[in-house]
């Protein structure tokens, strides 16, 4: 049996915290220690994996800003750029049913 081509993409955007980084990153840079209000439940360590994992499938890209104070900002990759249209109509799917 063949795997479905949007099985690794639909493993990528699940777990824990991804699908709410991913909207929340679709309005601009995140910062960790905001994500951490902005995600109510989560601790440091679920939100540095679900990070490290949406960077890992080329989703988000992690950039070092060198402003004081040094922070670590993510934003959506071109790949995952690529997907909002798709997201959107997910969300928009859920809505409806």
């Amino acid at each position: 049996m063949e795997a479905c081509p949007a099985e690794s993409l639909l493993r990528s955007l699940s777990g824990k915290w991804k699908p709410q980084m991913f909207r929340l990153a679709m309005a601009g840079p995140l910062r960790f220690n905001s994500l951490l209000r902005q995600l109510p439940g989560s601790n440091k360590q679920s939100v540095s994996t679900a990070l490290r994992e949406l960077e890992d499938a080329g989703l988000l890209l992690r950039t070092v800003v060198k402003e004081k104070p040094l922070h670590v900002e993510y934003v959506l990759s071109e790949k995952g750029r690529g997907l909002l249209d798709v997201f959107l109509q997910i969300e928009q799917f859920t809505l409806k049913t």
